[in-house]
């Protein structure tokens, strides 16, 4: 989020002086020290941030150990800002020093004291998983303002707290300080509600510690992030961390998903199962039907039985909407009118989102950036059409290298031309990506595989390609605005890019006849 909004926005903090920030730090951390001149114990912390850009007169600057640098190197500079003490694993001169052995570990409990545990004074829903916990979110975010309360969101797309403008948000969750600050000011604002999304990196370091989740949801997991866990297991297990009777009241669980049966089965928490499949759970999704109109079906729970018509695109939104109807539910809301919520919003920037400039054929946006979100996407788009399904897909860089021909290996079950192209390949050569997505979708010696390393063009050749009744989606990216390469960012919205490509061909039809409408793939083959 802009840093400069969050400075405007700093909600006011328990002021404690560093003599009792250490009892607090004490309790968290029994090795902590501070390291500081005679005196200094009594001057007063009133915030705190990891991030020395972001220090005001009066914070605690928390340096943290990094992959290329430590954070507390950054020590001088957040002095010079105004900072009154350091909180690391290394002692620095420039400030007074708490020292502990992890202070990633402490730093969200400590930044939720400072802010007064502003979770407790709220109804926190989170929602984790590899796939729909944007749209979840949102669906929550909507219903729960159907149902009359004051609700903060934040996210992947967008922080938002009640009354107050969305903004883009920099991380699917924010670290420790801004997360605690958020929901403080969430609380300020007279706020009743807050829904979260919970990434499996903000369980992994830490950045949801001192946060008090009323409901946590599970929607479902597949291999993704594996570069930073590992394996599957160790990505279950993060997730999984979410739901401890230390974090969460209750429960709420897909178990239709071979992991979320298991979650189901081991968690410590007050637990709620729903599905869309043939198992025994609380509540339940049926006679789903998905369409270019919408989603419709039937929800079945503890009184409650009747049908749900979504303007959301896509069977997967079925489930997302369950998970939230039951999160809601187990949340004590009003159902009716929260159900009504969920069926108004028309949309999720970036998810399955329609774009329109009169074209003869549908065309999407799309977040599927894993295997997972490919197999809830695509097999939806080969329902839309009796003609073909045309894929513009990518891998983003520094990210596990075992996915990359997987997604243009998946992309290709229900594709009939896949045209690979750069996403953000970060330090990575572009190329490598391309290559290995390109060599996963020619696996599938039906398919038509085209390389196009310029996103602009690539999107420019797929709705040339397009006929009358065709599919037209660019996965990957969604929302996302900004393109990452070893050059730096440029701002790239697909939403935009491919709303041009769309008008330019229309115009070009209309000045070349219909010929025009397949001239650039049988150039390309």
């Amino acid at each position: 989020m802009p840093r400069a909004l969050q400075r405007e926005d700093r909600p006011v903090a328990e002021s404690l002086c560093l003599d009792d920030l250490l009892d607090i730090l004490r309790d968290l951390a029994p090795e902590a020290r501070l390291i500081a001149r005679p005196g200094d114990g009594q001057v007063q912390v009133r915030g705190v941030t990891l991030d020395s850009a972001d220090v005001v007169p009066g914070d605690l600057f928390a340096g943290l150990p990094g992959r290329i640098r430590h954070g507390a190197d950054y020590a001088g500079q957040a002095a010079e800002a105004g900072a009154v003490a350091l909180l690391s694993n290394r002692i620095e001169p420039s400030l007074p020093s708490f020292v502990v052995d992890h202070p990633r570990h402490v730093l969200g409990a400590l930044s939720a004291r400072l802010y007064g545990d502003p979770s407790h004074a709220l109804s926190v829903y989170g929602v984790t998983g590899t796939n729909g916990k944007t749209s979840t979110a949102h669906l929550l975010a909507a219903a729960l303002q159907a149902a009359g309360r004051r609700v903060g969101l934040a996210g992947s797309l967008e922080t938002r707290v009640p009354g107050g403008a969305g903004r883009p948000s920099e991380r699917t969750t924010a670290e420790a300080p801004a997360l605690q600050r958020l929901l403080a000011s969430t609380r300020q604002a007279g706020g009743t509600d807050m829904v979260l999304e919970v990434s499996s990196h903000a369980l992994e370091l830490a950045r949801v510690d001192g946060t008090r989740f009323r409901v946590a949801v599970f929607t479902n997991l597949s291999p993704d992030h594996l570069d930073l866990h590992g394996d599957l297991e160790r990505y279950y297990a993060a997730k999984a961390s979410l739901f401890t009777p230390d974090r969460c009241e209750h429960a709420v669980v897909n178990i239709g998903d071979p992991h979320g049966h298991r979650l189901a089965n081991e968690t410590l928490c007050p637990v709620t199962t729903f599905t869309m499949g043939p198992e025994a759970a609380d509540w339940r999704a049926r006679i789903i039907r998905a369409d270019a109109g919408g989603t419709r079906f039937h929800l079945q729970g503890p009184a409650v039985d009747r049908e749900v018509r979504l303007r959301l695109l896509g069977a997967h939104q079925a489930d997302n909407a369950v998970a939230a109807a039951v999160a809601l539910a187990v949340g004590g809301v009003d159902l009716s009118r929260a159900l009504r919520g969920m069926e108004a919003l028309a949309s999720v920037p970036g998810r399955l989102e329609r774009i329109d400039a009169g074209q003869s054929f549908l065309a999407f946006v799309d977040f599927a950036h894993n295997t997972g979100g490919q197999r809830r996407l695509l097999p939806f788009l080969r329902s839309l059409t009796d003609g073909r399904v045309i894929v513009v897909l990518g891998a983003t860089g520094e990210r596990d290298p075992r996915k990359r021909a997987a997604l243009g290996d998946t992309a290709a079950c229900d594709a009939d031309v896949v045209i690979v192209t750069d996403e953000s390949p970060h330090s990575e050569n572009p190329a490598t990506l391309r290559d290995a997505v390109a060599a996963g979708a020619r696996r599938h010696a039906w398919v038509a595989v085209h390389v196009e390393p310029d996103r602009r063009r690539a999107l420019l050749l797929a709705v040339s390609a397009a006929r009358p009744g065709d599919v037209v989606v660019v996965a990957g990216r969604g929302a996302d605005q900004l393109q990452t390469s070893v050059g730096g960012s440029r701002p790239f919205d697909d939403r935009v890019a491919l709303y041009s490509a769309l008008r330019r061909q229309i115009a070009m039809f209309r000045l070349d006849g219909p010929e025009q409408g397949t001239r650039g793939v049988q150039q390309g083959k």
